[in-house]
């Protein structure tokens, strides 16, 4: 599900809209395989009819487990834009974290070994205000992540200072940018196909 552009003021620009990183299937989906591997013993093996029921029942529970993750993962959007960070998840009930990019004050991320061989971590964000720290698990590429934010947070003070860089005023510049974000793997080549199509219908 995409982060619907309603949500952004006028004027706001979507950066980056991710999802958890698929990491977050690897568990639910080891339920299922176990599940079925003993659904088939007892089923095979054992054939006892009321035994096999069970497996069955295993079996069941791991799979709506895994639709379970897959409902969390679908409702989940880490969004940064021109403006802020948003966070929001959840199935039957919605939560959400907005973090006004000029109230960000530290952006820390950790990667354990393996989740550096994957590309996923964690990132732990400081901000001004009653937030304080943020934690966000599971983030695609964190070390990208954390400097395209440090980068938005630049642009935002050039903005509130009165000033107009470079960047903003050139359409190409953006695309570079987008380009960039493509390469990282933190923007698909149909979100840079439509982006850069919107970006040269405004010239």
């Amino acid at each position: 599900m995409s982060f619907p552009d309603g949500y952004l003021n006028s004027g706001e620009d979507l950066v980056l809209n991710l999802k958890p990183h698929w990491w977050v299937f690897a568990q639910p989906m080891a339920w299922v395989v176990g599940a079925l591997a003993v659904t088939i013993a007892l089923v095979v093996v054992v054939d006892v009819t009321y035994i096999s029921y069970l497996g069955w029942a295993l079996l069941a529970v791991a799979l709506v487990n895994f639709l379970l993750a897959y409902g969390r993962w679908t409702t989940t959007a880490f969004v940064i834009s021109s403006e802020r960070l948003i966070f929001r998840h959840g199935v039957l009930t919605k939560r959400g974290v907005e973090l006004p990019i000029d109230r960000i004050n530290n952006i820390n991320f950790s990667q354990s070994f393996f989740e550096r061989m994957i590309g996923a971590g964690d990132l732990l964000i400081e901000s001004a205000g009653e937030s304080g720290q943020s934690r966000f698990s599971n983030v695609r590429k964190p070390s990208a992540v954390q400097n395209e934010i440090y980068r938005q947070i630049d642009l935002q003070r050039d903005r509130l200072a009165g000033g107009r860089t470079v960047i903003e005023e050139s359409a190409a510049d953006k695309i570079r940018q987008l380009e960039e974000l493509r390469t990282q793997g933190l923007v698909s080549d149909e979100e840079f196909q439509a982006k850069r199509r919107d970006l040269l219908d405004r010239m």
